[in-house]
């Protein structure tokens, strides 16, 4: 059996640490409710001290019960929300909502969850319309003074929104929560956010099993390590410098998340290039779909920075 290594925290370019693992809170549907409670005590209670989620995922009361009902104290906790799209014009506003629906006094990281602004009735303004992302990032600049939030970043973010906001911004992002995991790695959008000291989380870092968990040298390195392919899916990722943030409900399988190994040099080899075999480049996100007609939530591939890979398998965050 493999011996497990500690959990390691990062750096993020203001000085403060996050918890490489974190357990994430988007359930598949919108909205509070005891299996949230559940999970997150149970997150809790087995050693996870990093928390994701998000207003648009309506579950923000049920975290923060979760949270009090633990009986760990806040200061240990590294607690992550994001702005809807449909409050980019009312940043501050829509954290102070926030934090009263988790009932705390201040978020560690308070994230743009799209770099598109969404009216109430679901249409998205164009890039050049106010409120921008850039104007919207200036908002949450403001946020960092107030004491509510600790840290800014950003998700959902290519290299081409990240361009875009970083010649306006007076305060570079700590983190740009994507998609990624050996299917969709991201290569060349995680060596541009750390040439400019940007922490990147991965959000679905398991990639469904059926692509990722399921491939035969994810199950040999399991096999050889005596660890789930989970568990090398995740090691893989926070070995690279980034933090996951996996979901599951599972006390087993969530206790396996947190047991991170350390890989040897061919092992993240072979995982860095597991996306090069036919058919396994993809995302698992269905906003990503092609169906879509090439575009997300009102703004196109183009306008979003993302590009299309082999067999129309959208390659997120590249340009």
């Amino acid at each position: 059996m493999t011996p497990r290594v500690e959990i390691p925290r990062l750096r993020l370019n203001d000085g403060r640490y996050m918890p490489a693992v974190g357990i994430g809170c988007w359930m598949g549907r919108v909205g509070e409710g005891e299996h949230v409670v559940r999970m997150v005590k149970t997150a809790l209670g087995l050693g996870y001290r990093h928390i994701d989620t998000a207003s648009n995922y309506g579950n923000e009361a049920s975290v923060g019960r979760a949270i009090r009902e633990s009986g760990v104290p806040r200061e240990e906790i590294f607690l992550t929300t994001k702005l809807a799209s449909k409050d980019h014009g009312r940043v501050a506003a829509a954290l102070d909502r926030s934090l009263e629906k988790l009932g705390v006094e201040y978020v560690d990281l308070f994230l743009m969850h799209w770099p598109q602004t969404l009216l109430q009735n679901g249409e998205a303004l164009q890039p050049n319309e106010s409120p921008t992302l850039v104007e919207t990032w200036h908002a949450m600049e403001d946020l960092l003074s107030s004491g509510k939030t600790r840290s800014i970043g950003v998700s959902n973010f290519s290299i081409k929104t990240l361009t875009t906001l970083l010649l306006h911004a007076l305060i570079v992002p700590t983190v740009n929560q994507v998609e990624a995991h050996p299917c969709l790695p991201q290569h060349a959008l995680l060596a541009f956010c750390e040439s400019k000291g940007i922490r990147v989380t991965a959000y679905s870092p398991l990639g469904r099993n059926k692509y990722a968990g399921e491939d035969v040298d994810v199950v040999r390195i399991a096999r050889q390590r005596g660890v789930s392919p989970p568990c090398v899916l995740l090691s893989w990722g926070v070995q690279r410098g980034t933090t996951v943030v996996p979901k599951s409900e599972d006390k087993r399988r969530m206790k396996e998340n947190i047991e991170i190994i350390s890989l040897t040099e061919e092992e993240m080899r072979v995982l860095d290039r597991m996306h090069e075999k036919p058919g396994m480049h993809r995302s698992v996100c269905v906003f990503h779909s092609e169906a879509l007609g090439g575009s997300c939530f009102g703004w196109t591939y183009k306008q979003l920075g993302w590009d299309m890979g082999v067999g129309g398998v959208v390659r997120a965050g590249s340009e």
